[in-house]
């Protein structure tokens, strides 16, 4: 991930092996969707409950360029929460594997069908004293890219990250990404809460 997984535990005993398995599961989601900009992981025990240990709640947050979030929560209302809480966990990535399966298999299917139209990326590296940086394709292909490509004077926004979409030309080099726009910026913003909340600046 571009940003570094944040797990958050509330309500809830934070253990080594819960935290092992979670990121143990976030890796696995990685190697599905190698351009998951964010994640964060809330592992929580709802006010109500929390004399007794139960219910307790997972929450799976992803941000996927160019501007997804997949938001996942399961819940456990029985049981004593060291015992089932690897449960829980486990049933919360695999609703965001799924989710996250459907997501890239969609988007690659778009690249397919369009070769000639829009497509979407993010930045991978940024060289901004030299004008210039690369993309990382949702096909894992790298393509250059130079501030003069970037639309609306946008290449000094540009982070790691940043989702964009853009048009595939050929250059003097081979294939490199004209007219790109931003779409997305790196990081889902949480609310105190554990909701996702709109960013307004797109």
């Amino acid at each position: 991930m571009q940003i570094p997984l944040e797990i958050s535990f509330r309500g809830v005993e934070k253990t080594k092996a819960i935290e092992e398995l979670i990121r143990k599961k976030a890796d696995k989601l990685e190697r599905i969707c190698n351009y998951i900009t964010s994640g964060r992981v809330a592992v929580e025990s709802s006010q109500e409950h929390q004399r007794s240990g139960s219910p307790y709640r997972v929450r799976v947050y992803l941000s996927v360029p160019p501007g997804h979030e997949l938001v996942v929560k399961r819940e456990e209302s029985e049981g004593h929460v060291h015992e089932e809480l690897p449960t829980v966990v486990r049933a919360a990535f695999d609703a965001a594997e799924r989710q996250l399966k459907e997501l890239v298999e969609r988007q690659r299917g778009q690249v397919k069908s369009h070769p000639q139209q829009e497509r979407v990326a993010f930045v991978d590296k940024l060289f901004p004293e030299e004008d210039y940086g690369f993309l990382k394709t949702v096909d894992g292909r790298v393509l250059y890219f130079h501030r003069n490509s970037v639309i609306s004077d946008d290449f000094d926004r540009l982070e790691i990250g940043t989702g964009v979409r853009y048009v595939e030309a050929m250059g003097e080099k081979g294939p490199q990404a004209s007219t790109v726009q931003i779409v997305d910026k790196p990081g889902a913003r949480i609310s105190p809460e554990g909701e996702t909340e709109p960013d307004t600046s797109r």
